[in-house]
């Protein structure tokens, strides 16, 4: 009897990822932490870089490109596919002082915030969006679901 073949797996999409922290903290999450918490949201091969500022930089950053003189917790920069390997390229930057503060007023683990806007800004990367009331269903929807796999409750249900 011939055997059943079945369909090759889809190849894992793949995660180039440089972390740089440009502040220094005994709360910030490890680069193995910042890791796990991308690769939970990939869908497609990303090459990125992933910054955590302190509140000037921040600041500065989103003044100088959102026009928004403050500094938020998360900015994401697309870049477009990299010619040679299709990756989508981009660069995600995380102001700890504003996620310090926003953990303490959510009452939220600083580690869950962490995983969260992690996971929020490689959606951003790769198109997802929050603009219009359908987007921003399916964005938080997503978002709730790989907190949930990573072991986080739903960063948009109370504590």
């Amino acid at each position: 009897m011939p055997r059943a073949r079945t369909a090759p797996k889809p190849a894992k999409p793949r995660l180039s990822l440089t972390v740089q922290f440009a502040v220094a903290s005994k709360t910030l999450p490890t680069r193995t932490e910042l890791r796990r918490w991308a690769n939970a949201a990939l869908k497609q091969d990303i090459q990125a870089t992933l910054r955590i500022v302190g509140t000037a930089e921040g600041r500065r950053l989103n003044r100088d490109f959102r026009g928004k003189d403050y500094a938020t917790n998360v900015l994401t920069f697309v870049y477009g596919e990299d010619p040679e390997t299709g990756a989508l390229t981009g660069d995600i930057v995380l102001c700890a002082p504003v996620l310090a503060r926003e953990a303490r007023a959510q009452k939220r683990p600083l580690a869950a915030h962490y995983a969260h806007l992690v996971v929020h800004g490689l959606l951003h990367l790769q198109g997802y969006d929050h603009e219009t009331p359908a987007e921003a269903t399916v964005m938080e929807a997503l978002e709730s679901f790989i907190m949930g796999t990573l072991g986080y409750p739903d960063p948009y249900q109370p504590l």
